[in-house]
């Protein structure tokens, strides 16, 4: 099973015209309904996010 936390997920952004966050793939309707019911505990669209990985490898 892969993790879902979408607040470590690169696809979960912020959207400045709504002011909240939401994911940016698309999802098919039965896939939006779990991620709004917040029962998307196998996303198969989690992507850890981690924005420093890069400088630790040119380190």
């Amino acid at each position: 099973m892969r993790a879902s936390n979408c607040e470590t997920c690169m696809n979960y952004e912020y959207d400045e015209e709504y002011e909240y966050y939401v994911c940016i793939k698309n999802l098919d309707e039965d896939e939006m309904y779990r991620f709004v019911k917040g029962e998307f505990s196998d996303c198969p669209y989690y992507q850890y996010g981690d924005e420093y990985q890069i400088v630790r490898k040119q380190m």
